[in-house]
């Protein structure tokens, strides 16, 4: 079910059924219509040190880097919300068009990566499908040979916010183009 603090404003729009279950979903004022929690509003505090944890993460990083490490993990994870946030910020710090197209398929277009982004690609799949194979050993060596600890920290640091932001988006049913960052 679908919860909202607001029951003054909440109206049913239709139902979902969940196994052998159905709920109405409800819309409250303030959820963009969506009847899912704000979650900035709901746990300010979590949603603060989420991005200050984010901040943190990206610190010493290339840019770039960033950006292609966020991007795969959304397309991982189907999260449109993000994909299409960061596939802006990448095109607004100068990526091209021709790498953005490639990220999702990386390993058949390495000569559009370094080897450390093909190292920090392959480390943020595996980190992201943590639960299919855990993180092979060639992976993160790969991973660790490119980066020193500080950043390998701080590459790992970051696919665990991406992983997160790219739950809350889809949990909280951001719609992609809607860039709601504050």
């Amino acid at each position: 079910m679908v919860m909202t603090t607001n029951t003054n404003t909440a109206a049913t729009t239709g139902t979902t059924t969940t196994g052998a279950t159905t709920t109405g979903a409800v819309t409250s004022a303030g959820t963009g219509g969506t009847g899912r929690i704000d979650f900035a509003k709901a746990a300010p505090k979590v949603f603060r040190a989420l991005v200050g944890f984010d901040a943190a993460a990206r610190e010493g990083l290339d840019p770039a880097l960033v950006e292609l490490i966020q991007i795969r993990a959304s397309h991982l994870n189907h999260c449109a919300y993000c994909l299409h946030m960061h596939t802006n910020d990448a095109r607004k710090a100068g990526e091209s068009e021709d790498r953005l197209h490639m990220v999702a398929v990386w390993r058949e277009a390495r000569h559009f990566f370094t080897p450390k982004e093909q190292a920090a690609l392959a480390l943020t799949e595996a980190v992201t499908r943590v639960a299919d194979a855990g993180v092979p050993d060639d992976v993160y060596a790969e991973a660790a040979a490119h980066f020193d600890d500080a950043e390998l920290g701080h590459v790992l640091a970051l696919i665990l916010t991406i992983n997160t932001w790219n739950r809350v988006a889809l949990l909280t049913a951001k719609v992609a183009g809607t860039d709601e960052r504050r």
